[in-house]
């Protein structure tokens, strides 16, 4: 069949490296060519951080696709490749109704949900793919500010070097960046956090200062020796990547953490160091990450969304994961990838990148995946 009968799928991807970002910028627009569409993602690798606008500037004007949302990312992704050490871009493109989506960038909620407040009111819930400003503070309670006003938000956070590595039509530093989705375009996400409890909750008696003095009226290195077994309890240096701390979600009914890193650790007091501060009376309980762990738990959530499909195709899919995933935990980069096409399907159009954490709904995670898949008519 020739290129001109052959039908466009709704969204198309691309993936160019090159030398100069406007050979990369070229050969993704060509590749992408013929375009039927009104919104255009874009992730770009750290060494093009200065060529952003640039980038976005020649896309524009080359494909006459009015918005674009993106980031620079530490590693990007488009179907089933990653690259992150060289200069890179990655694009997506599609079609979706236009009152059913709002580009939004803002450093606190009201900056974000006040210039947009009739068409949130007329949308709810509302998804929003996010991209945070890692040197921006306060991200965590951001995302928790938006989810009381009915936004789910799915992304991460992305690279912490260059100028302004967030965008919106523009290019912008400082807070979220992204693009907002009615309820009428509906999407499946899932999370997977790659770990599994090796013990019960545990109530924390003493802590100050993201410090775990003691857990159940006892040093808080003792519970840990005692759940993480003999080998780990001779050499503590075992422990170091492998366990690590999940604080429980505040009314979760499935018994859902968020998990922190294990610091380190004072052998003479007992005491644990964690990525995260908690309160006196609080609760935290050890849990493992290893590479099966984590594949068992990926496996999990891609099947979860695709029960929720529910035989429904999917139009396009975005990956957010942490770069400590990708070769350190699966052994390459593109395992993840792999893994996900196996359930959606090889030709699903699928971007995202790796970063410095995840959103998912109302909490910022570590170590985690988020995939998000938009959903389209049945046939």
């Amino acid at each position: 069949m020739p290129d001109a009968a052959r039908p466009v799928p709704s969204f198309r991807v691309a993936l160019a490296q090159g030398e100069h970002w406007g050979l990369a910028a070229k050969a993704c627009a060509e590749r992408l060519a013929p375009m039927d569409a009104n919104i255009g993602f874009l992730y770009v690798t750290e060494g093009f951080n200065q060529n952003l606008s640039s980038i976005l500037t020649f896309l524009r004007e080359t494909t006459r696709i009015p918005h674009w949302v993106g980031a620079v990312a530490p590693a990007i992704l488009a179907g089933g490749t990653v690259v992150a050490e060289k200069g890179a871009l990655a694009v997506m493109v599609g079609s979706l109704a236009e009152d059913s989506f709002r580009l939004f960038w803002g450093v606190d909620a009201g900056e974000i949900t006040t210039p947009l407040s009739s068409w949130l009111a007329a949308r709810q819930p509302v998804l929003a793919l996010a991209h945070g400003d890692p040197r921006s503070p306060g991200l965590a309670g951001l995302v928790a500010a938006l989810a009381t006003q009915e936004i789910f938000t799915v992304g991460g956070l992305v690279s912490n070097s260059g100028p302004r590595p967030l965008l919106s039509d523009m290019v912008a530093a400082g807070g979220l960046a992204g693009l907002l989705l009615g309820s009428e375009v509906e999407a499946v996400s899932g999370l997977t956090q790659g770990c599994a409890p090796i013990g019960p909750p545990h109530r924390v008696t003493a802590a100050g200062e993201g410090v775990v003095m003691e857990l159940d009226g006892r040093p808080a290195l003792d519970v840990l020796k005692e759940e993480a077994g003999q080998l780990i309890a001779r050499d503590l240096r075992r422990a170091a990547g492998y366990i690590h701390l999940g604080l429980p979600v505040a009314g979760a009914d499935d018994g859902g953490y968020v998990v922190r890193m294990l610091l380190g650790i004072d052998p003479r007091r007992g005491w644990l160091a964690m990525g995260d501060t908690v309160d006196e009376g609080g609760t935290v309980r050890f849990v493992r990450r290893d590479p099966q762990t984590a594949r068992d738990d990926l496996e999990r959530m891609l099947a979860s969304v695709v029960r929720r499909l529910a035989g429904r195709p999917a139009r396009c899919a975005f990956y957010h994961s942490c770069v400590g995933r990708g070769r350190h935990m699966f052994g390459h980069d593109e395992a993840e990838l792999e893994m996900v096409r196996a359930a959606l399907g090889d030709d699903m159009p699928l971007i995202g990148f790796f970063g410095h954490g995840e959103f998912a709904g109302e909490r910022l995670y570590a170590y985690t995946g988020v995939l998000t898949v938009l959903v389209g008519e049945t046939p």
